[in-house]
């Protein structure tokens, strides 16, 4: 990697960013507090070229309020690096001073940039990772959503009918539609099963006759009427029919996602991965931005995804391994999922969990294993563009 003439550090702001360029020396060459529009980021970029063009970018955002400055780097082909927040706070205590401002930030992110050389490039992904990046962070958003208005559905439901409470599964939607129009146990006897079923079947409910059975017996079930019944009974259909619409973005993000997915260079490799459907290829994706020569190798890679263990060694005490502290939940968590999802589809993967297990290791470090080699295989596979096959058994030689 060759080094250039000049670094260009910009600490990240909402509203406004500060750059900060030095030169080999660490003199400073330019400091500047540049608003987060196209025009002044473009007159930045054009004096930062004028000094030199031979220069690296180093910034401490690298989404949000980064989103534009890092676009136009892109559109004008200039090397950018990316140091994480916690990196520039924990380097701005070696440097004289304890004073903070944008301008001390910003010299500290380009010195940084200047003195390091195991910072990765950064490459924003291209267009099908970047829309895939939106669209799976909304979703999570959207399950989170629908999992607050869950709980407290089911609290609010508890206070007033213990037995129905234990009986419905909110994660069904034929279960969440019937709390959108029974919720009190005298309201359900007296309505029967079968007037509940016909309610249910009008509004395209599955197993109808089977929720509304269980609603009524869980309604037999409990003859007291308790206090603040009827006020704590609209509230259960009020918070039911929020999930309704929540359920319908989610099916609907779950659509666009599988859709735009597939029409990734790689989705074709991903998905022949056991366990690897749309929605985990999609994360995926998203996370790592599709391009492994952005890792360089497998280990690296694990090492993003927290599957690498690092060394936690001091004096005498030798050979301890625990979890980066630094590494990305998302990617981690969609590979431990497939890791899951391939167990009951991939002899493979059934045989090397069952063999970690026989080794003394508990379910989640064989499942820990299993996804840091699926990992490896799938970094190897995206490079090369091979699908995925089984290894065939070999043969003792006669």
């Amino acid at each position: 990697m060759t080094v250039p003439e000049i670094w260009a550090g910009v600490d990240i702001g909402k509203t406004h960013h500060h750059a900060m360029v030095i030169n080999t020396d660490g003199e400073r060459l330019l400091s500047r507090r540049v608003q987060n529009d196209e025009t002044e980021l473009l007159e930045l970029i054009g004096d930062v070229l004028a000094i030199s063009t031979d220069v690296l970018w180093a910034v401490d955002l690298n989404h949000g309020g980064a989103a534009l400055l890092i676009g136009l780097l892109v559109s004008h082909d200039q090397s950018m690096t990316y140091l994480t927040g916690l990196a520039v706070h924990r380097a701005s205590a070696s440097y004289r001073g304890e004073g903070k401002t944008d301008e001390r930030d910003a010299f500290v992110i380009a010195d940084q940039a200047r003195v390091r050389r195991d910072l990765g490039v950064l490459r924003p992904g291209d267009e099908v990772a970047v829309d895939l990046r939106t669209l799976t962070t909304r979703r999570l958003d959207v399950v989170f959503d629908r999992t607050r208005q869950i709980n407290r559905l089911r609290a609010q439901l508890l206070e007033i009918f213990p037995a129905l409470e234990r009986s419905v599964d909110l994660m069904k939607k034929g279960h969440v539609t019937l709390l959108t129009g029974y919720q009190a146990p005298a309201a359900i006897r007296r309505a029967g099963v079968k007037r509940i079923e016909t309610w249910l079947k009008g509004r395209k409910v599955r197993g109808a006759a089977a929720i509304a059975k269980m609603a009524v017996e869980a309604a037999q079930a409990q003859m007291t009427a308790l206090p603040g019944e009827t006020l704590a009974a609209a509230m259960v259909a009020r918070l039911a029919k929020g999930v309704m619409p929540l359920d319908g973005e989610i099916a609907e993000l779950d659509a666009l996602i599988e859709a735009r997915f597939r029409e990734h260079p790689h989705a074709e490799v991903i998905l022949s991965l056991p366990g690897m459907g749309p929605k985990l290829g999609a994360e995926f994706i998203a996370t790592t931005g599709g391009d492994m020569d952005a890792f360089g190798s497998a280990d690296r890679l694990a090492g993003f995804a927290g599957l690498a263990p690092q060394p936690r060694d001091s004096g005498r005490v030798s050979g301890n391994l625990r979890r980066p502290r630094r590494y990305h939940r998302g990617l981690l968590r969609a590979m431990y999922l497939s890791a899951m999802a391939s167990l009951p589809a991939c002899p493979a993967s059934k045989t090397y969990y069952r063999r970690k297990r026989s080794e003394g290791k508990g379910r989640k470090q064989a499942l820990l294993a299993l996804a840091r080699r699926r990992l490896n295989a799938l970094w190897a596979m995206i490079r090369d563009g091979a699908c995925y096959h089984a290894s065939p058994p070999v043969t003792a030689a006669a």
